[in-house]
């Protein structure tokens, strides 16, 4: 999950520098993966407006502009941007400013005070593609009317930003959203925590679609409304544009910008149906087979009893929780409009998509699990963005809740989470983590039981608190305590030569030593050991490796054949590894296993010429196991 560091501090700002927040949300299991500036250095480029443009006597693709940098005289400026124009307001490069450089690890580009064609340039007006914060060259990089001239473009556009990508394992959907990191976040540094409001809209009108939910094990909640009178066209503001834009997301219209920009603030997918092109009611059913659907992005798939989805009463409208249909997406003709959010169960969207081939950020959330208890919130959320950026009139909830996950209470027991953690930790501590995470929770006598919250899917087993506790208390904590058990040296028979004199003693006759999966095909036993038995594996990673080897010829061959695929002329290659052999004496022990036999061998392989020298080698191979 990718999201700019000052969208986060907007709901919790920790007195924490970037990289000292990136380790805390990285010790307390939320790896940030990649910390990058949102702009590259420069300076002197501020807002700047264009009062008027003339033609270049010497150019027809050049333009003379004046403009104002909030200096009290304009500057003369010569401009070949095809959208310039009077009046708009654009970055402008002052004498003396360095731009990043055009080509990475290339020198800083200087703006100086010079003559294009014969005509003094006082400047230089930019692209976003010359700043570096896009590859867009088509044209001057155009800032809102609202932007103050003579500001610097670095504190307007927010480009002292670092944007965070975060690489987060299934059991926390619960952080895949901006404010649920930052309420990780005031847990882990107990800096307050800002509360949304989500302020209920007065309906105007009393218009409600007709919804049926047919199947509650697909669908625990459903929150819908209506909006008329929307403006499709209406541009997303700038503001919007850019934190989608630094949270990956690419602006597509008003509509769905909005849609977008509530998943990512608070994890909450939605969609957003033309009304008009709802033909009666809705239905959230399972498929049925024979039915297809044309989603959004283009593909069309056939449904089964396997696939919920939302239909009206002639077709299939939407793949339930994953994306929706084109039938009844949302156009620059859109005038009234269906707001939907549900509550879709993770079991019920889980591999759905995959079975498509695609994934989708909707079904990415759903199938690990979205907080069922604010639907109508997060609806308001949306309802209210329509009407500030489209205009409209909205109507009545109409909120169905037919089952919702039972939070059934998990006990901890104190003294047990101290012999996992390893350390020491009181009761109180342990409730006061619990508290901090805005868990519910009541004490016994050693005990703790906590009822987890509506948006908290992983926590299910007593480990799963305890994992909550030392993480948020700190894994730096942890006391390095040394081992206790008595560490007893093998002792080597002088008889035999050790492992590293071995691997010398063949990098010095020139080989190269490799490494080898100890499952292999079964071909290879076959072929090469004359293994007709070989051990099979119960569950193997790849289905031609489904055998233990007996010999190393299988695989010493099999790196053979990958250097004669890249036109190598001369190979040689050793491993030394151990086989898997039926034995019936064999026993179990701290290295071995009941009825099968391991031992060490070594194997080397030589192909191509003798001597390592120019001309054609002879096309022999040759290999050995010992």
């Amino acid at each position: 999950m990718q999201f700019p560091e000052s969208w986060l501090r907007e709901f919790c700002n920790p007195p924490l520098s970037t990289p000292a927040l990136a380790e805390t949300l990285t010790m307390a299991g939320l790896e940030v993966e990649e910390l990058r500036p949102v702009a590259p250095p420069f300076d002197k480029v501020v807002v700047a407006e264009v009062l008027a443009i003339e033609k270049h006597p010497n150019a027809d693709r050049l333009h003379i502009c004046r403009v104002d940098v909030g200096a009290g005289t304009p500057l003369s400026i010569v401009c070949g941007a095809p959208n310039v124009r009077a009046g708009i307001k654009v970055p402008c490069a002052l004498v003396g400013a360095e731009l990043p450089p055009a080509e990475a690890g290339g020198a800083p580009f200087q703006i100086k005070l010079g003559k294009l064609r014969g005509v003094e340039s006082q400047g230089m007006l930019c692209s976003a593609r010359e700043l570096k914060l896009s590859e867009d060259h088509g044209g001057l990089l155009i800032l809102a009317d609202d932007a103050p001239v003579g500001t610097s473009i670095r504190s307007h556009l927010q480009l002292d930003d670092t944007l965070f990508t975060l690489k987060l394992t299934p059991n926390l959907a619960h952080c895949l959203s901006v404010y649920g990191i930052a309420r990780e976040v005031s847990a882990l540094t107990g800096v307050p925590l800002k509360q949304p409001a989500f302020a209920p809209v007065l309906p105007t009108h009393g218009a409600k679609l007709p919804v049926r939910v047919a199947a509650p094990e697909l669908c625990g909640r459903f929150s819908g409304r209506i909006v008329h009178g929307v403006n499709p066209r209406a541009a997303t503001p700038p503001w919007m544009v850019e934190r989608l834009a630094r949270c990956g997301q690419r602006s597509v219209s008003a509509l769905v910008d909005i849609s977008n920009y509530v998943m990512f603030e608070f994890g909450r997918p939605s969609h957003i149906f033309d009304l008009d092109k709802i033909h009666g009611g809705l239905e959230v059913r399972w498929g049925r087979s024979g039915e297809s659907l044309e989603l959004l992005n283009g593909s069309t798939i056939e449904v089964d009893a396997a696939v919920g989805v939302i239909a009206d009463d002639r077709q299939v409208e939407s793949l339930a929780g994953i994306m929706g249909g084109q039938a009844t997406a949302v156009t620059d003709d859109t005038r009234n409009v269906y707001v939907e959010a549900a509550f879709w169960w993770p079991q019920s969207i889980a591999g759905r998509s995959r079975r498509y081939n695609f994934s989708t950020d909707a079904g990415h959330r759903f199938e690990r699990g979205v907080d069922p208890g604010q639907t109508v919130e997060h609806i308001e959320r949306i309802t209210q963005l329509i009407l500030d950026v489209c205009g409209g009139e909205a109507g009545p909830m109409d909120d169905q809740i037919l089952a919702l996950p039972e939070r059934t209470p998990v006990a901890m027991r104190v003294d047990r989470a101290c012999r996992v953690i390893g350390m020491p930790v009181s009761q109180s501590q342990c409730v006061g983590v619990f508290q901090r995470l805005g868990l519910a929770c009541r004490e016994e006598d050693g005990r703790i039981i906590v009822t987890p919250p509506s948006w908290r899917f992983d926590l299910q087993i007593e480990e799963d608190l305890i994992e909550e506790v030392i993480r948020v208390l700190g894994y730096s904590m942890l006391p390095d305590t040394p081992p206790l058990a008595p560490v007893t040296p093998r002792v080597m028979s002088e008889s035999r030569r050790g492992l590293h004199t071995l691997r010398h003693a063949m990098a010095g006759l020139d080989y190269q030593e490799t490494v080898n999966f100890s499952f292999v095909e079964a071909r290879w036993e076959r072929d090469f050991a004359g293994n007709e038995a070989p051990i099979r594996l119960l569950n193997p990673i790849a289905a031609p490796l489904a055998v233990m080897r007996s010999s190393l010829i299988g695989s010493l061959i099999n790196v053979l054949r990958f250097n004669l695929a890249r036109k190598a002329a001369r190979v040689r290659v050793f491993e030394i590894g151990r086989v898997f052999l039926r034995d019936p004496a064999a026993i179990d022990s701290d290295s071995g296993v009941a009825g099968v036999d391991q031992p060490l061998r070594l194997g080397g392989l030589a192909y191509g010429a003798a001597m390592n020298r120019n001309g054609a080698p002879p096309n022999v191979a040759s290999t050995s196991s010992t």
